[in-house]
């Protein structure tokens, strides 16, 4: 029963988390774009706008993803076990 119950917490905790990881990276997305926007206007751009913006927002996509895996991701599980045996074990 206990054990279903934490099977329970973690599922909650992964939806909660991939909804975060969606949410954030469209946010930091949208953000990468204004700048690279702003940055073309500021005449710091080659070649068409809407090319420049867009490969600067493919480049940005990956790495976007990765760092916010962890962050999203990995941290607050890595935080949460930690937390778990500090608690009981100690």
């Amino acid at each position: 029963a206990m054990i279903l119950g934490f099977l329970r917490l973690a599922l909650l905790g992964l939806v909660v988390q991939t909804a975060i990881f969606l949410l954030l990276r469209v946010y930091l997305r949208s953000l990468r774009r204004e700048a690279l926007e702003k940055e073309y206007d500021a005449g710091d751009g080659e070649g068409r706008r809407e090319d420049y913006i867009e490969a600067g927002t493919n480049d940005y996509g990956p790495r976007l993803r990765i760092r916010l895996a962890l962050v999203v991701y990995l941290v607050p599980q890595v935080l949460f076990v930690v937390l778990f045996w500090i608690h009981n074990f100690s």
